[in-house]
């Protein structure tokens, strides 16, 4: 899969379709499979991985059988397909491609198109009570579009992917609006004046209820998910569960509780906002674009440390000049790329880190640079990792 498909998070721009085409033969291929069970859909800028494991995780305490699809994986490309927290096994992942390799080379499939498919196909065939889905880029044109969801989900709209999505926030919300289905209720988890005109025409064309979860009022309740702007995913998670359970899926007191206490536990959500290790204290986390990161850094800022180390590395169609400006300048820098054809080369990243003020060293792979900061740094200092998804996806998590 890795070697002879197209692979976004691998390769970029080269890999996406902006076309349903692929996926809706598949699908018709597989006998229709996303028809077979109940789901919620869910797209955003930021916060849709979270807020996806967070529907899981309470949907599992509250006793349903629950599908997780998402993307990217960290370690395991099973990660992406869950049931309960169990990810999909090997043998099912091989019989599915031997089952349907003639299909997929014809056909000339995205990994992203073919990795849609075995999720809804392992989704009906384990006869889940409702799978959540979240979308891989966009919404409009993602594979997973060709859902009827119970409830569509938008956590919020910032700039990223523009080379696909459009380069302003209105047009990144109508790419992202896209899955809202007509007469199918839609959360929006932040109400943002530049773009919430957007979803409200798109709402309205389609007869669909929507509803601004920051603008509800709900119990506040704790989870293992730490960082304050888990409290935003939190409270966009209660208002579709509300709705939820208006249509017969009954969510306790008891089951919110458990649910949003144990995500990691539940369905195995790593890297964001994860401390690796005390002494020094070790915080990785896979936010990636400019309004992840802000929110990130103003976390960051809060820890209490005698010097702060920071491993960094990005991808090489990241906008550079958008996001360094938020890492703070006092701290030593360990510049590295991450081991995917995308992975930005180190030394450029730290060339345009110092029209920052960011100064460091160039460390030849991710291993490298967090064991040098490890090595420099004091038990009462803090090590921050993050730039990327795949950065973290190369630590010990």
């Amino acid at each position: 899969m890795f070697s002879r498909l197209p692979m976004y998070q691998r390769q970029g721009s080269t890999a996406f379709k902006k076309d349903l085409t692929n996926i809706k033969a598949f699908s018709d291929h597989l006998g229709r499979p996303e028809l077979g069970f109940e789901s919620v859909h869910v797209a955003g800028t930021n916060g849709k991985g979270s807020v996806s494991h967070m529907f899981a995780s309470v949907l599992q305490a509250a006793g349903y059988k629950t599908g997780l699809y998402t993307s990217p994986h960290l370690k395991d490309f099973r990660e992406r397909i869950r049931v309960n927290g169990q990810p999909i096994s090997k043998e099912s992942v091989v019989e599915f491609i031997e089952l349907h390799k003639a299909f997929l080379e014809r056909q000339k499939l995205s990994f992203f198109e073919l990795t849609v498919g075995m999720a809804f196909d392992h989704f009906n065939r384990e006869q889940v009570d409702i799978a959540i889905v979240e979308v891989g880029l966009g919404g409009r044109l993602d594979s997973t579009n060709i859902l009827k969801p119970l409830v569509s989900v938008i956590t919020n709209i910032g700039y990223d992917h523009m080379q696909f999505l459009g380069n302003s926030l209105p047009e990144i919300a109508v790419e992202k609006g896209g899955i809202i289905k007509p007469e199918t209720p839609v959360v929006i988890g932040e109400t943002q004046v530049e773009v919430a005109h957007v979803f409200q025409k798109l709402a309205q064309e389609r007869q669909a209820p929507i509803y601004f979860a920051d603008q509800m009022s709900f119990h506040t309740y704790e989870s293992d998910l730490k960082g304050d702007y888990q409290k935003k995913n939190r409270i966009t998670v209660q208002q579709t569960l509300r709705l939820l359970d208006g249509m017969n899926y009954k969510i306790t007191k008891q089951a919110l509780l458990d649910g949003f206490k144990n995500v990691t536990r539940n369905t195995g959500l790593k890297g964001r906002w994860q401390v690796l290790q005390f002494h020094p204290k070790v915080i990785c986390d896979t936010a990636h674009n400019k309004e992840g990161l802000q929110l990130v850094m103003k976390q960051l800022a809060q820890e209490s440390f005698r010097k702060l180390h920071v491993v960094l590395g990005m991808v090489n169609d990241k906008d550079l000049g958008s996001v360094l400006g938020y890492f703070p300048r006092e701290a030593t820098y360990y510049f590295c790329r991450p081991d995917i054809p995308r992975g930005l080369d180190a030394e450029v990243l730290m060339k345009k880190a110092k029209e920052f003020k960011l100064t460091g060293t160039v460390y030849k792979s991710v291993h490298e640079a967090y064991a040098a900061a490890l090595a420099k740094a004091a038990k009462d200092d803090l090590i921050y990792a993050g730039g990327s998804t795949f950065v973290v996806a190369e630590l010990p998590v």
